[in-house]
């Protein structure tokens, strides 16, 4: 038997820069970046794709871009800055992909130019999935605009579109190569969207970071005020966290766990079953919830624990529950959290605050009894 064997790893590295105005003339953040990774003789392309809903809460933002690059002579802002629908919509679009491929082929972007995307999530999910899929691979910047995007999604490996009704059902693992929080975009949310973002930072407490997850409830009520400061706060060291995880465990998820998913197996079924009407992260809130008082039901988790994870919620003003979560058509999402990763299914559920154990079944009807539970709280609050 003759058999050639091959074996090689590639590194991954990028950073996450923490700015404000970002586009500002005396802002250097951005330009150094560019500066550093300059070629001599030859300018980059930069293409912008921006969320409708950030160029409506910031309406001088495409004059601040055209007039940061202006007198940049080093890279190459092409003419059409393309603004497009944001929110969970425009992952559900085909024409939208379709639409930034053809911008990448009529502006002659390559994979030594830059797609910059601005905006929420799902915005940064749809353009790092057309950068990951155009000329196999063109370098991506993301700036994300919202608290859910900056702390969690927006800084992770993962570029995704629906299809076919499934959440991220066609997707890449490519991670960016740069990243740019810039605060000042955080001040312009919607009550809904600052809130939404806090339900990943209590995930990733509660199943890493105890001390996290207690600087939360010390500091619930500033957030729930906006305290912008407070926000700041947590959203460095959320995404300390997830960066954390990305270098240590799986970041291209070749096995069938996903730690970083705790309450997310009733979430992404919630979305879809609301048709993406609840933001994801008022999604995750809910599943946290579902989870955590499952985790109590089976004598892993003290009372006293599970009431702290739901009473941290409520002060942050999530609903915990969800008249889509009446009936069965929840719990489908098991079956497409198990296909969507592969092999057995794995869930995140938790032995105590800060620490989180992997289960391989869910008894569906204790999960009817959590879900009960959350309906009757919801009518008649504790």
């Amino acid at each position: 038997m003759n058999t050639l064997h091959q074996s090689f790893s590639v590194p991954f590295t990028y950073d996450v820069f923490f700015s404000d105005r970002l586009f500002e003339s005396t802002n250097p953040t951005l330009l150094e970046f560019l500066k550093n990774r300059h070629t001599e003789g030859f300018r980059k392309k930069l293409l912008f794709v921006l969320d409708e809903g950030v160029t409506a809460s910031h309406p001088d933002l495409l004059n601040q871009i055209k007039a940061y690059f202006s007198r940049v002579s080093i890279v190459e802002l092409v003419p059409d800055l393309i603004v497009i629908p944001g929110g969970e919509g425009s992952k559900n679009d085909p024409a939208l992909v379709d639409q930034l491929i053809d911008a990448v082929d009529r502006y002659g972007i390559d994979r030594h130019s830059y797609i910059i995307a601005v905006g929420g999530g799902s915005v940064l999910d749809l353009v790092g999935y057309v950068a990951a899929i155009s000329h196999r691979g063109i370098r991506h910047i993301r700036i994300p605009t919202t608290v859910l995007s900056q702390n969690d999604s927006g800084i992770g490996v993962k570029n995704g579109v629906n299809y076919k009704g499934k959440k991220n059902f066609l997707g890449s693992f490519a991670p960016p190569i740069a990243v740019f929080n810039d605060a000042d975009f955080l001040k312009t949310l919607d009550d809904r969207d600052w809130r939404a973002g806090i339900s990943e930072a209590i995930k990733v407490a509660l199943i890493k970071d105890k001390p996290f997850f207690e600087w939360l409830e010390t500091q619930a009520e500033k957030l729930a005020a906006r305290d912008l400061d407070t926000m700041q706060q947590l959203i460095h060291r959320c995404a300390e966290l997830h960066l954390d995880h990305i270098a240590s465990g799986d970041p291209f998820e070749m096995g069938s766990s996903r730690p970083l998913d705790f309450g997310h197996w009733s979430a992404h079924k919630l979305e879809q079953l609301t048709d993406f009407e609840i933001r994801h992260g008022e999604a995750v809130a809910i599943g946290i919830a579902v989870d955590s008082l499952y985790s109590q039901r089976l004598g892993w988790l003290s009372e006293t624990d599970a009431n702290r994870i739901l009473n941290l919620e409520r002060t942050l003003g999530f609903p915990l529950f969800h008249p889509a979560l009446d009936g069965d058509g929840v719990l489908k999402g098991l079956d497409e959290f198990r296909e969507h990763l592969g092999g057995q299914l794995t869930i995140m559920l938790l032995k105590a605050i800060g620490k989180g154990v992997e289960v391989h079944e869910m008894d569906q009807e204790l999960i009817r009894e959590v879900i009960g539970i959350l309906k009757e709280d919801e009518i008649q609050p504790a």
